[in-house]
């Protein structure tokens, strides 16, 4: 065996290099190259090389919205002997957010497998071996391969930032909002993953103001212009002149996210630059549903109003005048909400893995759009709106 994984769920990984820099310091040369690490041993006889990669959600957020759906898949369909085991696999593997990979030169010897489950150890990491079989961080099986359960007592161990900042919360409400959730999925036949965990409850999150919320979708709703006349070839100097007059006449120039003002700046923005920000028009949506200027959030199947959208921010005059247009649904529609789009883009990230069309015909960019919007307004830790979470 040449490979060796650790899959953990932890707050950082600051604390990875001092460990893995205390664990080989004796008989081996450390060379690190950023979160990369290249470790070789001193002995003239007998050398060995071991690559360590640590990554996280951060880091790396491509790799964990593709394989972790994936993964969930894969032990999803593993006939395990122990159902209740089978669920606590399953949510672990969901609160995953960080890997630590190694790779050796040759054949993993007894000394270099004796400081994996070292490093596995430390981390409090699962180890995951080539054939699926899966240890706990003392090294016992948790199951096997074919299904079988091991010798490992196991629990899942989650930080405590992975869900919306808050970790793995526990409450009567937010259990009743999933199976809530859960319920409307079901009835519409859509695969679904039930130890996928709770959302926080309503005081644990940091909403958005109806201020904060008005600014937002106005100066969203704007930059996508601009973006689509890019993405249709359209006079940009005319475009652009319109759109900057536009965010200062609402004073919403400096709402703009990064990504959108480098868009505005760029001397020759990218067509998928401009296409990334025009599907927010499916962000912008929850936000002025939020606001109650649309009346209900439909199943995410086909895009949303264009023209109404537009219309709602340039038949008014002011920022002022768009504002007084506004009221705030509660904060548990709009948790309802993020609860039941977090469960659905779970169904759609499991489809696409699995190479399978989704027969409820829900558009993924559609979701995870509507996720980004509703996700904001509740508050995803202190994360941007260009960086919202998207791990399932």
């Amino acid at each position: 065996m040449k490979y060796f994984t650790i899959f953990a769920s932890r707050n950082d990984i600051k604390d990875i290099s001092i460990i893995i820099t205390d664990l080989y310091d004796n008989g081996h040369r450390i060379e690190k190259k950023g979160n990369d690490y290249v470790v070789k041993t001193r002995s003239l006889f007998n050398k060995r090389k071991t690559t360590i990669r640590v990554s996280n959600e951060i880091t790396n957020p491509a790799y964990f919205e593709t394989n972790i759906p994936g993964m969930i898949g894969f032990y999803n369909r593993i006939p395990f002997d122990d159902d209740k085991r089978k669920g606590l696999v399953l949510t672990q593997i969901s609160v995953f957010n960080t890997l630590i990979s190694l790779e050796a030169e040759k054949e993993l010897g007894e000394e270099q497998m004796r400081l994996c489950m070292e490093l596995l150890s430390k981390t409090e990491g699962i180890g995951f071996l080539q054939d699926g079989t899966l240890l706990d961080y003392d090294g016992q099986v948790i199951v096997h391969a074919d299904g079988t359960s091991g010798t490992a007592d196991f629990h899942p161990r989650a930080c405590t930032s992975k869900v919306l900042g808050t970790g793995m919360t526990s409450s009567e409400e937010g259990e009743r909002r999933k199976l809530a959730s859960l319920d409307y999925i079901r009835q519409r036949g859509i695969l679904h993953l039930d130890t996928l965990p709770q959302l926080p409850p309503v005081t644990e999150c940091l909403w958005k103001s109806q201020e904060e919320i008005a600014e937002r979708a106005v100066s969203l709703l704007i930059v996508i212009q601009y973006a689509c006349d890019i993405a249709q070839g359209g006079d940009l100097a005319v475009s652009k002149n319109f759109v900057t007059n536009m965010l200062r006449k609402f004073g919403v120039e400096n709402q703009l996210t990064r990504n959108e003002r480098s868009l505005l700046e760029a001397v020759k923005p990218t067509p998928q630059e401009a296409i990334n920000i025009a599907w927010q028009y499916e962000a912008y949506w929850p936000l002025i549903w939020a606001l109650r200027l649309v009346d209900t959030l439909e199943f995410p199947d086909r895009t949303c109003n264009c023209e109404l959208a537009i219309e709602l921010v340039s038949r008014c005059e002011s920022f002022d005048d768009f504002y007084r247009q506004t009221s705030m649904r509660t904060r548990e529609e709009i948790l309802d909400e993020a609860d039941k789009i977090y469960r659905l883009h779970w169904a759609c990230v499991n489809s696409r893995i699995q190479g399978q069309e989704d027969a409820s015909g829900m558009n993924e960019s559609i979701v995870m759009e509507r996720r980004r919007g509703l996700f904001w307004i509740v508050g995803c830790g202190n994360e941007e709106w260009d960086h919202i979470p998207m791990d399932t």
